[in-house]
């Protein structure tokens, strides 16, 4: 069974930027796609972005485009979302998230498993 950590939330001034980490741990990604979504307080869980196993494509959120970058280091288990120009309604809990199947999807539910997530802060 695989478990996936995430790290790297925290604090950070508007129009800054933070790198989050989800390590996978009891198992490998396989070929699988790995996305990260958000939840901020009183809304849905929503699609940030999502990468292929090979890393040749992604897909990211309107919300967060050309801020934010997904990456992935195969070798480490480990998937990371660079996010840059942060703004304080980017304020959420980040969960990442990883699939067995190796097409991007939008969904949560095509995601097989789930990380606690890490709370990233944005002050104004």
């Amino acid at each position: 069974q695989v478990q996936l950590a995430e790290s790297g939330g925290g604090l950070v001034e508007a129009g800054g930027s933070l790198r989050l980490s989800c390590a996978a741990s009891g198992g490998t990604f396989g070929s699988g796609a790995m996305a990260w979504f958000r939840q901020s307080a009183g809304k849905e869980r929503e699609f940030a972005a999502a990468i292929t196993w090979s890393g040749g494509v992604t897909a990211y959120g309107d919300s967060v485009k050309g801020r934010f970058t997904i990456s992935r280091d195969n070798a480490k288990n480990t998937a990371y979302l660079q996010m840059n120009l942060l703004k304080p309604e980017d304020t959420a809990v980040y969960y990442c998230a990883a699939r067995k199947g190796s097409i991007i999807v939008r969904p949560q539910r095509g995601y097989d498993y789930w990380g606690q997530g890490t709370q990233v802060t944005v002050s104004s």
